[in-house]
């Protein structure tokens, strides 16, 4: 106790906590609290809704996004505890002018829920992690299927997979993403076929939509007049719409098929240098093209102003390998968690103290925690089963922004695309360097995965109209599909204006018989030099333009539109940023 007494006392002690809490409340540093659980006595709320069903908890609560940079301080939000449940409030909704959105973790950095300025507007959240999180596995089956609600948490679907000896080839790091908010922006992980691997029943190398065998979502049945349940199969044309469909459609529950669970092995590596990681096409050495060739599951997070990346490569591996640590369960990089003191020092002066300057010495920080840290804690090298190892990013991890990009181009050109891409992005912070700027203080991060190709799904299986891993037909070649995200401290000075060089020089780079490249519907994009999700000829015509693109009548962008609007015709489940994108 003395000792808690005196460091309390700490003059140095009480600065820190000041300024953790000023970060706190920023929601970038570790002991983030979700605004929306303290929020329940927010003042200044918008007026009651008008004969909301009095069966059905209601509540002001706060909306607060993963990065904290969007915030709503009291929204009402329900609780709905069945599906009927949620139709019965869209109906409501329907007769009273109000908007509903779901909500689930948060766990998004672009407003396709709610918009910043939603303060006082018509609008009803449904909170989905509360009661909807039903799962039901059935290996009677060939693949073995589960049906589950879309409130539940990736990290308890997949444990619950697990118990059946079941997995997915690929998923997102972080588990506190709900099921819906996956199959609304096409989750995905990291995963393409290594030289010689076949793929497993019931697995997809897209996206986790690619999974879906039914959906079951709330729609407008123009002879009833009213809102119902309708479960639409994968060879139903109009499903493709609501495989992807960016928040712009209400999914209460699907069913997925799922395969054989895997043994996984995850190495890390801090020892190879980005020139030779990211080399141009063709180069030897430890390439991104030869793990790909050798393992098919890589993830580099290069950390600004650094030499050398961390990169995961994972392989699968029956049995444990002898220099392998066998985990039992995710989240297996502990100083990566939350952040110690001399990060969160850095942060601070960064973020509060306007030090820009700072910025490659946090970079190399970040660094030099990470491979102190792979050694300290023995997980450099790590076996388990697949979730185990592909799940490892928790709710305390520093907050960022990011935007995000998908380049769709051959697998021979997977090499060529990320270089092309590295060369870019040094020679921008390089000449930001150069006028004392930067924008940019977090890490770049890529992956790359298979496209959601619908014969994963079975005989007739319908693609997902918007996803950002369809297919062009155009370019069958096209099979491969590399992620690139950028992040920054939410806040830093020019980040908006790095990131619209980054988007427009992406559009012009990635065209023809080469590539394309389609935003990532969960991150930043559409920038303008000040914000993003701002730039009306990107919403308006680029976008779309590029669902268009080699796509049939019956399968593209207006297709999407169009049907997502025959469902919901009174657009009860729209946003701000979903009038413009798809009005």
């Amino acid at each position: 106790m003395s000792d808690l007494i005196q460091e309390e006392s700490d003059p140095s002690r009480r600065a820190f906590l000041s300024n953790m809490a000023k970060l706190a409340a920023a929601g970038v540093v570790a002991g983030w609290t979700p605004i929306y659980q303290i929020a329940a006595n927010a003042q200044s709320a918008p007026a009651t809704p008008p004969n909301f069903p009095a069966n059905i908890p209601l509540s002001q609560q706060a909306f607060q996004n993963w990065s904290g940079e969007i915030v709503v301080s009291n929204v009402w939000t329900a609780a709905p505890t069945s599906p009927a449940d949620v139709v019965t409030i869209v109906n409501w909704a329907s007769a009273n002018g109000y908007r509903v959105r779901p909500r689930g973790h948060m766990h998004n950095w672009s407003p396709l829920t709610i918009d910043p300025t939603s303060t006082g507007a018509q609008i009803v959240l449904l909170d989905t992690t509360a009661s909807l999180t039903a799962v039901t596995v059935d290996t009677t089956t060939t693949p073995a299927r589960v049906t589950a609600q879309t409130g539940v948490s990736l990290e308890s679907l997949l444990a619950t997979l697990e118990q059946y000896n079941l997995g997915v080839t690929a998923a997102p790091a972080p588990g506190d993403i709900t099921l819906g908010g996956a199959l609304a922006i096409d989750a995905h992980g990291t995963a393409v076929p290594a030289t010689g691997e076949s793929q497993l029943p019931g697995n997809t190398y897209g996206s986790l939509s690619n999974l879906v065998q039914s959906l079951t979502a709330v729609v407008y049945d123009a002879g009833q007049k009213q809102y119902v349940l309708r479960t639409f199969q994968r060879t139903d044309p109009d499903i493709g719409a609501f495989l992807t469909h960016v928040g712009r459609a209400f999914i209460v529950e699907a069913t997925l098929e799922v395969g054989p669970n895997q043994r996984l092995r995850c190495q890390s590596f801090t020892n190879i240098p980005s020139t030779e990681l990211f080399a141009t096409a063709g180069s030897t050495g430890r390439t991104v093209e030869s793990f790909l060739n050798q393992t098919g599951r890589m993830e580099a997070i290069w950390f600004p102003f650094t030499t050398n990346p961390w990169l995961k490569v994972w392989t699968v591996a029956p049995t444990q390998p002898s220099s392998s640590r066998a985990v039992t369960g995710p989240y297996n990089y502990p100083f990566s968690d939350s952040i110690p003191q001399s990060l969160s020092d850095l942060v601070s002066k960064i973020v509060i103290g306007g030090e820009q300057y700072l910025t490659p010495l946090f970079g190399q920080t970040q660094l030099g925690i990470t491979t102190a840290g792979l050694a300290l804690t023995g997980s450099g090298d790590i076996w388990g089963w697949s979730r185990t190892v592909l799940e490892y990013i928790r709710p305390t991890t520093l907050r960022v922004t990011a935007n995000g990009y998908t380049v769709l181009t051959s697998r021979s050109n997977v090499q060529r695309a990320i270089n092309e891409f590295v060369q870019f992005y040094q020679n921008r912070i390089s000449a930001y360097q150069a006028l004392n700027e930067y924008p940019m203080n977090g890490p770049v991060e890529i992956r790359v995965t298979g496209l959601d190709q619908p014969a994963d799904a079975g005989a007739g299986a319908v693609v997902p109209t918007i996803s950002a891993l369809k297919p062009r037909p155009d370019h069958p070649e096209w099979d491969t599909a590399v992620w690139f995200d950028i992040l920054t401290l939410p806040g830093t000075p020019l980040a908006d204006q790095f990131y619209r060089e980054i988007e427009q020089w992406m559009l012009s780079n990635y065209t023809g018989s080469y590539a394309t490249v389609r935003p990532e519907w969960s991150k930043g994009w559409a920038y303008t030099n000040s914000a993003a999700w701002q730039d009306s000829t990107m919403l308006g015509t680029t976008i779309p333009n590029l669902y268009r693109d080699g796509q049939p009548a019956t399968s593209n962008w207006d297709t999407a539109h169009n049907t997502l609007n025959q469902y919901d015709p009174q657009r009860i489940f729209a946003s701000p940023l979903l009038d413009q994108l798809l009005p």
